[in-house]
């Protein structure tokens, strides 16, 4: 940096100012090897620079610490990288019949594997190694969610030795039955077999893609919506969603304890596994659940993020499957809003993370390759570990590196109803259950489809307390092997008022699987809409959210105490709009859009990050490349 700015005060030329920058990006954009990427670059030079923070990040950092006080969860994130991660998940889901397995650490089994995961307690260690020999990437059955009833979400990579295939499968699946508390029978399921593979996904992206972003839109309008579905990329997020939901009705309805079969295990698992969970458990639709979530399935359970996010530039083994996952899970969100705590903002900026070459979350293909590399880099910047197992990156989960405290509040969902809201009593704070009569069922989401157009009068299904009538959806398809349990599930479900803190099921018709329009057209000028779209609607509902978390404050202090300041974290809004803020002008701002907050004149396009510690490392920084250097590299 100091070269750059001798450079540019001597000579007073800007253009040689811009050429710098533009070989510095292209100097970290997709380098060959993957000690070149930027975040080795940070995480060396914040070590060596800092005394007080152990390997690049604050000591008892890592985890994050959520969104903050005044934009939601400010819960710790745990990343599963320790036995105590997993044995608080077991108990939280009260797996009873499950245990935290060993065996792997040091990844002297797996090194695409957890060196902590969870295993049937019937099934020794000695059992596992000798099975694991027989999987492909020795990738053994691990447990993923336990319902309530005692069924459990496992996943699996195939059993590649063909002679010992039908003794193990016996094996696992009779120890995942003893784990059961009703000795229920296993179901397994082929994704395989039943879903699209990740190179039908990235050819559907890629002319997702070329439809929303490289083609001229005024040439393409006529005919969009037809191009839209050749793309087959909504087709992949209904098939995705279809399975899943059937998935729930095994684990809940039939008590059947789940297999999720892969060759590796460690793409198409990750999205199903995912998404039944936050179909099932309302933890995981919250925002340090959801974060858990992503830390257990996908980073810990070693999806190859360093792959399919082509950070090397190794564009065949790229696919968005995280994206189809994110997808998938806005889908959700759209349907049954005020079950989530999260807003699709939240989700859009998730997902851009995984492109920024800096957070060790989203960086590497497993968590054996994170250690090995950072390792290997350590040594040859003379860093020294101490204990640590390899150098901390930067934690995608700390979002304070990334976005001010109130950008953060952008993450908040104004719709979401918690199962507690903070209140006062006698100077302390407790939780104030909320009644189910609080729910409102009429943010369940829009009626189901429509049969050639008509609704006839017997397919109207009136819920209780709902100002509008819902239509019976269709269930998913079933196969002639499965009763007809399925449909009448499926029926009873959508005929009975939400409950946003159990089950929610998806909505599959061809009218209810949308488009993810702010994340894939906020950077298209002609498909925004100004001073409307969705963020009009959050607009008002954050304004008359936020007045009511007012009043409530006010009417559940103690009468007669003091006006003493009250609790920072009760004062703070947890919403961006807040009532008699500075965007609480009558009518929608100027401001806004339909591609809000990415519009040009949104936060998180033009935003600055001279508040927070990421801005604060680039302003002094000393990692840019000299002159000499960037002129070498031709």
């Amino acid at each position: 940096m100091k070269q750059i700015k001798s450079a540019v005060e001597i000579q007073n030329i800007p253009s040689l100012l811009l050429l710098l920058v533009c070989l510095a990006i292209a100097h970290y954009s997709q380098p060959t090897d993957l000690q070149l990427l930027f975040a080795f670059e940070y995480v060396g030079k914040k070590y060596h620079n800092s005394a007080s923070k152990a390997n690049g990040v604050p000591s008892g950092g890592g985890g994050g610490g959520g969104i903050g006080a005044g934009g939601g969860s400010s819960q710790k994130t745990p990343l599963f990288e320790t036995y105590s991660d997993w044995d608080r998940e077991v108990k939280r889901t009260g797996a009873s019949g499950w245990r935290v397995c060993s065996i792997n650490e040091g990844y002297m089994i797996s090194t695409c594997l957890p060196e902590y995961f969870v295993v049937p307690s019937s099934l020794a260690d000695q059992d596992l190694k000798i099975f694991s020999h027989s999987f492909v990437g020795r990738r053994m059955p691990f447990w993923c969610w336990s319902h309530s009833n005692g069924s459990a979400l496992v996943r699996t990579a195939l059993i590649k030795d063909v002679l010992q295939q039908r003794k193990i499968d016996q094996r696992i699946c009779n120890a995942i039955t003893k784990s059961h508390p009703q000795r229920s029978d296993v179901y397994k399921s082929d994704l395989d077999k039943t879903l699209p593979n990740i190179q039908e996904i990235q050819a559907a992206f890629v002319k997702l893609k070329q439809l929303c972003v490289n083609e001229p839109f005024e040439e393409t309008e006529e005919k969009w919506l037809s191009s839209l579905e050749n793309t087959r990329w909504l087709e992949y997020v209904r098939a995705f969603l279809k399975h899943s939901a059937e998935l729930v009705y095994m684990l809940e309805s039939k008590r059947l304890s789940v297999v999720l079969q892969e060759e590796e295990g460690r793409d198409l698992s990750c999205i199903v596994a995912s998404l039944v969970q936050v179909m099932l458990d309302p933890y995981f639709r919250t925002i340090t659940g959801f974060q858990s979530l992503i830390q257990k399935e996908w980073v810990m359970a070693g999806y190859p993020f360093l792959d399919r996010c082509n950070h090397l530039k190794r564009p065949e083994k790229e696919a968005p499957v995280f994206l189809l996952f994110l997808d998938a899970t806005w889908q959700l969100q759209e349907q049954c809003p005020a079950a989530f705590e999260f807003s699709e903002t939240y989700l859009a900026v998730l997902h851009d993370s995984t492109r920024v070459a800096l957070f060790g979350t989203f960086l590497f293909n497993s968590p054996h390759q994170r250690v090995q590399q950072s390792t290997e880099f350590a040594i040859s910047k003379n860093i020294q570990l101490g204990d640590e197992k390899g150098l901390k990156f930067p934690s995608v989960w700390d979002w304070s590196l990334q976005f001010t405290a109130k950008d953060c509040t952008l993450f908040h969902n104004p719709f979401y109803i918690g199962k507690s809201t903070p209140c006062v009593q006698n100077g302390s704070v407790k939780s104030f259950k909320r009644t189910k009569k609080s729910y409102s069922s009429t943010l369940r989401g829009m009626p189901a489809s429509l049969k050639n157009g008509i609704i006839s009068d017997q397919e109207l299904l009136p819920r209780r307390n709902s100002l509008i009538l819902k239509v019976k959806p269709d269930p998913p398809e079933q196969s002639d092997s499965q009763d007809r349990g399925a449909e009448q599930y499926f029926r009873e479900w959508f005929s009975k008022p939400a409950d946003l803190h159990g089950v929610i099921l998806p909505l599959l018709s061809g009218m209810h699987i949308k488009l993810w329009k702010l994340c894939y057209f906020r950077w298209v000028p002609e498909a925004q809409i100004q001073r409307g779209g969705f963020i009009t609607a959050f607009h008002k509902v954050s304004l008359l959210a936020d007045e009511v978390d007012v009043l409530s404050r006010a009417l559940r202090q103690p009468q007669g105490s003091p006006p003493e300041a009250p609790c920072p974290e009760l004062v703070q809004s947890r919403l961006y709009f807040c009532a008699g803020g500075p965007h609480d002008a009558p009518g929608t701002p100027d401001c806004l859009s339909s591609s809000f907050p990415f519009s040009p004149v949104g936060n998180l396009c033009r935003r600055s990050i001279s508040g927070t510690p990421l801005g604060k490392f680039l302003s002094g920084a000393k990692i840019w490349l000299s002159t000499e250097t960037l002129a070498n590299e031709d």
